[in-house]
């Protein structure tokens, strides 16, 4: 799967000027769970505010400067969860979005080939080239910035850092910190990065 995001993000840049930034894909929905292609208007369940709640309590600890979101629903409410205690303000940017499936979108996606070309939504290049737009104006906000969007984005994401994601990155409401060092990015969920610093004070 992430070879294919990696040829789409061949012919793309991303160089944030920043040294450190925040990723959070959004909390449970009731199509994420069911593994069902979702709309731009599916609200989190209960169980994804109550992990969008969870991640605002450990990213208050950050000192983040701002919250750039998707500005589908379901990235809304985790981004307003999290500002609930950050109280940075929220930015939303439709770049941020996730990819648009078309024709698939209520459909089961556990058989998901990322290479499809849909009736009436994005091919797999399209949507990196909108995503690499998208972060690259995300990220050029003040930092440190949180930047709350979708699984498909955050493929996006390592791919055009050159990082090689985990399948444990794209849980729910997971925030990840990513860090530029002098051989290039790395990222962590930041429960780790939190313990990490612990053990070094």
């Amino acid at each position: 799967m992430h070879a294919a995001f990696r040829a789409a993000a061949a012919p793309h840049r991303l160089a944030p000027d920043c040294t450190t930034f925040y990723f959070l894909r959004h909390g449970q929905t009731a199509r994420n769970a069911s593994r069902i292609f979702q709309d731009a208007d599916e609200p989190l369940d209960a169980t994804g505010h109550a992990q969008a709640v969870a991640a605002a309590a450990l990213l208050a600890e950050t000192g983040i400067a701002g919250i750039v979101a998707s500005d589908m629903r379901r990235t809304r409410e985790t981004a307003a969860a999290v500002d609930g205690r950050c109280a940075v303000g929220v930015e939303t940017l439709a770049g941020l979005r996730e990819r648009h499936f078309g024709v698939l979108i209520g459909t089961s996606s556990v058989a998901l080939d990322w290479n499809c070309a849909p009736d009436g939504g994005e091919t797999l290049a399209q949507f990196v080239a909108r995503t690499a737009d998208g972060l690259g104006s995300a990220l050029g906000r003040p930092a440190p910035v949180l930047v709350v969007a979708h699984g498909g984005t955050l493929h996006a994401l390592a791919a055009l850092l050159g990082l090689e994601p985990t399948v444990a990155w794209f849980a729910n409401a997971l925030p990840l910190r990513f860090d530029r060092r002098a051989s290039g990015w790395t990222a962590v969920p930041l429960a780790t990065a939190v313990e990490g610093l612990r053990h070094l004070s």
